[in-house]
């Protein structure tokens, strides 16, 4: 879908190009783009792989995981259908870290495997679960302690302060976080009260030994 969406941007642009005689205007956009890709693409490297370095001492000195053990509670409650020391799990504690740290490129891949390993607990392929749902809004807008990539981004454009959105961007991300879970947790409990009810399970009920369950037992 999205690939029709870029086409159709880039076909349309070129109508409307032709139509009104500015396909010099139109020529040079392109070209001037695709540099300022480039360039960017350059400035930003540097600051990932700077980033990604000390992401990956933090690891091998134990940061990430102290960092893991953190977010271990919240997690629990923010993915309560996840079981606990599912795989998938440990991908969203790296998803969430990477975003801390303002590594957006660094988190897409933990969260792509996130998806992959919660779509294995998923009963129905076709339909994305509640936990799905809440690793896209909480990836989406995440809290961000430093925002890494827009500081490339603003140094590479000559900012004189590049580092001057940090406090901003920590109370706008965070505001978005508590947004995001407030509208995951409303979500959740309205999918609750549109599931149909269903047969209680057998294994619902707690069954004793030589005895029927409590609440088939007859009375005498």
């Amino acid at each position: 879908m999205i690939n029709v969406i870029w086409l159709g941007m880039i076909v349309i642009g070129f109508v409307f190009a032709a139509v009104n005689g500015r396909m010099d205007a139109f020529t040079a956009a392109v070209f001037d783009g695709a540099k300022n890709g480039v360039t960017v693409s350059f400035g930003l490297i540097s600051v990932l792989v700077f980033w990604l370095g000390i992401m990956k001492i933090a690891e091998d000195a134990g940061l990430l995981r102290t960092i893991a053990r953190l977010l271990g509670p919240i997690v629990g409650f923010l993915f309560p259908d996840v079981p606990k020391g599912h795989p998938a799990i440990g991908f969203i504690l790296s998803n969430m870290s990477a975003n801390l740290l303002g590594l957006g490129n660094a988190a897409t891949p933990m969260g792509i495997k996130a998806m992959q390993e919660l779509q294995t607990l998923n009963p129905d392929k076709d339909t994305a679960t509640p936990a799905m749902c809440t690793l896209l809004a909480l990836n989406t807008a995440s809290i961000t302690l430093i925002p890494a990539t827009l500081i490339a981004i603003r140094l590479n454009y000559g900012s004189a302060d590049p580092a001057g959105i940090v406090g901003t961007t920590l109370a706008a991300t965070f505001v978005a976080t508590l947004a995001a879970i407030f509208a995951d947790r409303l979500c959740r409990r309205m999918h609750l009260l549109r599931r149909p009810p269903g047969p209680p399970a057998e294994s619902d009920f707690p069954v004793q030994s030589g005895s029927a369950p409590p609440h088939y037992q007859m009375k005498g």
